[in-house]
């Protein structure tokens, strides 16, 4: 059973917690909880080649950031262990207090905003040398100038 199918089965049991798997240099977090690294910490989102759900990783090194900040902003975490089975090798459950459902709403929206922009990013970078695109950009900066925030 591959790495995904654990995360899910285990999400079933534990659905606002983050779940954080460690393997080789790096811990990996999938689906909703990708999300919510990817915002806290701008982390870029992968999506896994079997099943195409969102996944991040982070260096060993980063650890401690990432748990004090989960600590810091009351979010339940697992730690599981590949090595063994993927038992729960460490837990935090803050019960009422947890802050999951608020952080993965604003994750969510996070995502799907920088989604769009890489998009349009995308397609300007392609297509840069079409008239109608310098036209439409000298348009955005001219509403971007307007706010005064270039």
């Amino acid at each position: 059973m591959g790495v995904v199918n654990i995360i899910a089965k285990i999400k079933q049991i534990h659905p606002e917690f983050i779940t954080l798997v460690e393997i080789g240099n790096f811990y990996y977090v999938y689906g909703k909880d990708a999300y919510i690294l990817s915002y806290l910490f701008q982390y870029k989102l992968n999506k896994t080649k079997e099943e195409k759900i969102s996944s991040c990783a982070f260096p060993k090194k980063s650890y401690p950031k990432v748990i004090a900040t989960l600590e810091n902003k009351k979010m339940n975490y697992l730690i599981l262990d590949r090595r063994n089975n993927y038992d729960i090798e460490e837990k935090s459950d803050h019960k009422n207090l947890n802050t999951y459902s608020k952080y993965f709403q604003k994750a969510n929206t996070y995502v799907n905003v920088k989604f769009r922009m890489d998009r349009i990013y995308q397609y300007i970078l392609e297509n840069y040398e079409k008239e109608n695109i310098k036209q439409k950009l000298k348009e955005m900066e001219s509403i971007i100038n307007e706010t005064g925030k270039i």
